[in-house]
C-alpha cells in the first residue's frame, strides 16, 4: 500500500505529466483494485468535512439529494453484494432512512467499511449493514438527534436530550423557588412550543430505525435479535452517557461491550491496504480540489458535489 505521502508524490507526478484528472484517476484505480480483490461491488461514500470545516453543512452531510448519487453509481452494477466505504459526519435521519431502503432494495449482502469515522446518521447507516469492518483508528458515534437552534450566540447544534433535560431542570427549580422564573425565562423563550414533542419523537425515531435495521440484517440469525438490537440502539442514543455528540466509539467498545458484528480491518492485510488507499486518495481529492462529497463505484461512475 502506498503511504499518504507516497500517494501524494504519485499525484504530483501525474500532474507534472499534464494529467488534469490525476485525483480521479488514482482514486478510481484504487476502487477498481479493491473490487477486483474482494469480488464484490465497491462504493465510496465520503465527504471532505475534515478538510473543509467552513463549507456549509448541507454540502457535507447526508441529504435527500444523495439518493441521486446512489442511483447513478448503482446503475449497471451486477451481483448481490456491495462494500460501502463510508466516511461521513452524518446528516438528516430521514435522508438516511431513504438511502438505506434504496441500498437494501438493490443488494442483499451489504458490508460497510469505516476507514476513519462514520458519525451520527452515518453510524445509523452503518447499522443497516450485514457486517461492519473497522480498523484500530476507526470509530462510529452516538446517534442522539441534534437540533439546529437560533441562539444569542448564533445557530448552534443542540442535543434533543439536552433540551428535554433543560426543561425538566427548569420545572424543578422553578417549582422549588418561583423567583427562579426570572433566570429561566430568557433561556426558555428561544424554544418553540412544539420543540419538546419534536425532541421526543426524534429520539424515538433514531432508536426505532437502528434497532429495526440491526434486527433485520446484522442479527437476523440470532434468537435474541430484538433484545440485542434494542440494547444497542438505546446505548448509541444515550446522550447522558456520551455527553457529547462527537464522542468516538471504537471497534473494541462496539464489539466487546455492545456485541456488534464488527470485523477487524487488520485481519486481512491486503484488504486493509486497498481500503486505505481508496480512503487516502479521497482525502487528497478533498484537500486539493473543490470536491466536498464523492459517491463513486469501481467502474468510474461518480456523483461529485463541488
Amino acid at each position: 500500500m502506498p503511504t499518504w505521502g507516497e500517494l501524494l508524490t504519485k499525484l504530483q507526478q501525474l500532474q507534472r505529466e499534464g494529467r488534469a484528472d490525476a485525483f480521479d484517476l488514482v482514486r478510481r484505480e484504487a476502487l477498481s483494485d479493491l473490487a477486483n480483490y474482494t469480488g464484490r461491488n465497491a462504493i465510496l461514500y465520503a465527504t471532505g468535512h475534515l478538510q473543509k470545516p467552513r463549507v456549509p453543512p448541507e454540502l457535507l452531510s447526508i441529504t435527500n439529494e444523495d439518493i441521486e448519487g446512489f442511483m447513478e453509481v448503482f446503475h449497471g452494477l451486477s451481483g448481490t453484494s456491495v462494500d460501502i466505504i463510508l466516511h461521513s459526519p452524518g446528516g438528516r435521519v430521514e435522508a438516511t432512512e431513504a438511502i438505506v431502503k434504496y441500498i437494501r432494495s438493490k443488494f442483499s449482502d451489504v458490508r460497510v467499511i469505516v476507514p476513519h469515522e462514520a458519525m451520527s446518521a452515518a453510524t445509523m447507516l452503518a447499522c443497516a449493514a450485514d457486517q461492519i469492518v473497522m480498523g484500530r483508528q476507526s470509530y462510529l458515534g452516538p446517534i442522539d438527534p441534534q437540533f439546529q437552534l437560533e441562539t444569542p450566540l448564533g445557530i448552534q447544534s443542540v442535543p434533543a436530550r439536552a433540551i428535554l433535560d433543560q426543561f425538566d431542570r427548569a420545572k424543578r427549580e422553578c417549582g422549588e423557588d418561583r423567583t427562579n422564573l426570572a433566570v429561566w425565562i430568557p433561556s426558555l423563550q428561544q424554544y418553540g412550543p412544539a420543540l419538546l414533542e419534536q425532541c421526543e419523537h426524534a429520539i424515538a425515531l433514531s432508536k426505532e430505525l437502528v434497532s429495526g435495521w440491526l434486527a433485520q440484517w446484522m442479527f437476523r440469525k440470532s434468537k435474541r435479535r430484538t433484545e440485542r438490537s434494542d440494547q444497542i440502539a438505546n446505548a448509541l442514543a444515550a446522550h447522558e452517557d456520551w455527553r457529547t455528540h462527537a464522542r468516538p466509539l471504537d471497534s473494541i467498545y462496539l464489539r466487546r461491550t455492545l456485541k456488534m458484528k464488527i470485523d477487524s480491518l487488520e485481519a486481512d492485510q491486503q484488504l486493509q491496504d486497498k481500503v486505505l488507499t481508496v480512503y487516502h486518495a479521497a482525502m487528497h481529492t478533498f484537500s486539493a480540489t473543490a470536491a466536498t462529497k464523492i459517491i463513486e463505484n469501481q467502474n468510474g461512475k461518480a456523483f461529485i458535489k463541488l
